[in-house]
């Protein structure tokens, strides 16, 4: 008789973003029912404090991108920046450009930094999600919602590549516990901003 025994995945080894996504869940929970409650694609109005969330969150997060160590740590880095696409939004959105916002994430540690950035990284892979509610509002990727695009080689692939080099990061237990840190901090940032922007 063959016997076929269930493998009990807590023995397995959780990969460093597992771990991260673990540690982080209620935090982030919290905040997507946030933002889903102020009901951001109700209309373009609301859509547009919600730019301005993503907008401010974003230029918190856009020193960090264009770190030297960041870039190194994390190749390419820089690239996924979406800073420049919120700017184009929001001015497509309000007629107006969008001002220049100082950044709250450039004194981090790296540990800390990367926290934050697998919180910018990990919105990206949820916004495909977003991007439908946007086209509701006649919105794409061409006007409006250009943060909310894919990568060109996919959405799915592009964050692939992010968490194999984050996963590779020799980083101790102690760096760890600070990445994840970090990414609380991150998520209530966003939080902070959904509550002053939308009232």
């Amino acid at each position: 008789m063959l016997v076929v025994m269930d493998i009990d995945t807590k023995l397995q080894p959780q990969t460093r973003i597992q771990r991260l996504k673990a540690s982080t869940d209620g935090t982030h929970r919290q905040l997507d029912q946030r933002i889903m409650g102020a009901d951001p694609f109700a209309s373009r109005e609301r859509y547009g404090l919600f730019l301005r969330v993503q907008h401010q969150f974003h230029a918190d997060v856009a020193p960090l991108y264009r770190s030297t160590d960041l870039n190194r740590m994390l190749p390419g880095l820089g690239e996924r920046c979406r800073l420049e696409a919120l700017r184009q939004d929001l001015a497509d959105i309000t007629g107006n450009e969008a001002d220049s916002l100082e950044g709250q994430a450039d004194a981090l540690d790296l540990p800390k930094a990367l926290g934050w950035v697998y919180v910018a990284e990990g919105s990206n892979l949820g916004a495909a999600f977003l991007l439908k509610e946007a086209e509701k509002l006649g919105l794409s990727e061409e006007f409006g919602a250009r943060h909310l695009a894919g990568h060109p080689a996919g959405r799915g692939l592009h964050w692939r590549n992010f968490v194999a080099s984050f996963n590779a990061l020799p980083l101790s237990e102690a760096e760890e516990t600070e990445a994840a840190e970090g990414a609380r901090a991150a998520f209530r940032r966003v939080h902070g901003l959904v509550d002053d922007i939308f009232g």
